[in-house]
């Protein structure tokens, strides 16, 4: 007489469908943070170039500023 499967034989192969499903919704998850962490981190990138351009524009309009103050009292003073 053949040998029946048992019920919780069943039972595991559902839990291993539901367990695979799962594991490939989670992994699709991770792939989607990844790239969003990478965009985020080239943004970051960018916007700290960008700021470090402005500091070294401001710091040249004041070294400016400063030299054209000093030509302008000098010359008023005399």
């Amino acid at each position: 007489m053949p040998k029946k499967k048992s019920v919780t034989s069943l039972a595991q192969q559902s839990v291993g469908i539901r367990l695979s499903s799962h594991e490939k919704i989670c992994s699709e998850r991770m792939n989607n943070l990844l790239i969003s962490i990478q965009r985020l981190e080239k943004k970051v990138d960018t916007l700290s170039d960008s700021v470090s351009k402005g500091k070294g524009v401001i710091s040249v309009l004041v070294f400016l500023g400063s030299i054209a103050a000093a030509a302008i009292g000098f010359f008023n003073y005399k």
